[in-house]
């Protein structure tokens, strides 16, 4: 039983620290804790029955030391983030100067960061922890249903969370530093904003590698490919993250009627896209009437900091924007 509730309380420490950087290097000397105990239960076969005892009273104090760390941690946070120089002191958002990163990084490369070995292990409980307080889910429980791939640094994200707030929403990221400013910012919109972007989170991945990872057949109902790396060089074409083996998949996660969101203002990319959607069996294109009928589509060219600067020099953009559906030879079997 002290084992058992040592584990809930630590989760609740890591679902904590998650979100916030001081967190996290305090939650590193934990894992440290953590390590030793498993060399301690290792031994216990070996342990005469006193010595076994003693050890069970060294996992009570141990367990006692975690639920400590909860309101400490708490505060820690709230004093970090008042001296933090990358903390608004008026907002509590944090700033973007301190998170800047290179535009374009190579999505073939190895990177090294955890990926679940099935949507099944996507521990929901790090991401939405108001929402799901423990990290195990039942079969009918919410599953996330928006992908916002390249998320940049969020204002998509933000924007959906507030228009849709009974929808899970998820950003997959490949660089570190802007990832860490989205987290940072969903927290403090969390702390301002009591109640609200509680369905919103941001992962580090490599959406071109581990999509099929994160989420199940038919589990998305909107993907966003907001102004994505152009990749100009031929040779580079296949790092591009919409392609039509690419799309077998969004076409696989996506369910019929989900929606792919694509804008960019590169003229050939964007003819580029638009051809990989019009060519590929499982997608067709909104109509205009569709398109004009969807508040999302206004927030393809406003929400992001990409759009907001193409905006402010007057550039076009290019939209792509289309449905999934049965390919024909399905719907007459």
């Amino acid at each position: 039983r002290i084992a058992d509730d040592r584990s809930l309380r630590y989760r609740e420490v890591r679902r904590i620290a998650y979100f916030n950087v001081g967190g996290r290097l305090l939650l590193e000397s934990i894992e440290e804790t953590r390590w030793s105990n498993v060399k301690l239960e290792k031994n216990k076969a070996k342990q005469t029955p006193l010595k076994h005892s003693a050890a069970l009273h060294e996992e009570a104090k141990d367990f006692c030391f975690l639920a400590s760390l909860i309101p400490s941690l708490q505060r820690e946070i709230m004093l970090q983030n008042k001296a933090n120089p990358t903390i608004n002191k008026s907002t509590g958002l944090p700033r973007k100067r301190f998170y800047r990163a290179r535009a374009h990084s190579n999505p073939l490369s190895d990177s090294h960061f955890p990926v679940p070995l099935s949507p099944s292990l996507v521990d929901y409980s790090l991401h939405y922890p108001q929402l799901f307080p423990s990290s195990d889910r039942s079969d009918g429980s919410k599953k996330i249903e928006f992908a916002d791939i390249g998320c940049g640094f969020g204002g998509l994200l933000i924007s959906l969370s507030t228009l849709f707030p009974e929808t899970l929403m998820i950003g997959m990221e490949l660089r570190d530093k802007v990832t860490e400013y989205v987290k940072e910012r969903i927290l403090g919109l969390r702390v301002a904003n009591p109640g609200q972007y509680q369905n919103v989170s941001v992962v580090r991945t490599n959406s071109m590698k581990y999509i099929p990872n994160y989420f199940e057949k038919g589990q998305l109902s909107k993907m966003f490919f907001l102004f994505p790396d152009p990749h100009f060089k031929e040779k580079n074409h296949r790092r591009r993250v919409i392609s039509p083996h690419l799309l077998d998949e969004y076409a696989y996660v996506l369910k019929v009627g989900g929606i792919i969101y694509t804008i960019t203002d590169v003229e050939e990319l964007g003819e580029w896209m638009k051809s990989c959607l019009q060519n590929h069996p499982m997608f067709e294109p909104l109509s205009e009437m569709e398109l004009d009928a969807d508040p999302v589509v206004k927030l393809l060219s406003t929400a992001t900091e990409e759009g907001q600067k193409v905006a402010r020099n007057g550039g076009q953009t290019f939209q792509a924007v289309y449905r999934r559906i049965k390919p024909a030879s399905q719907e007459n079997s």
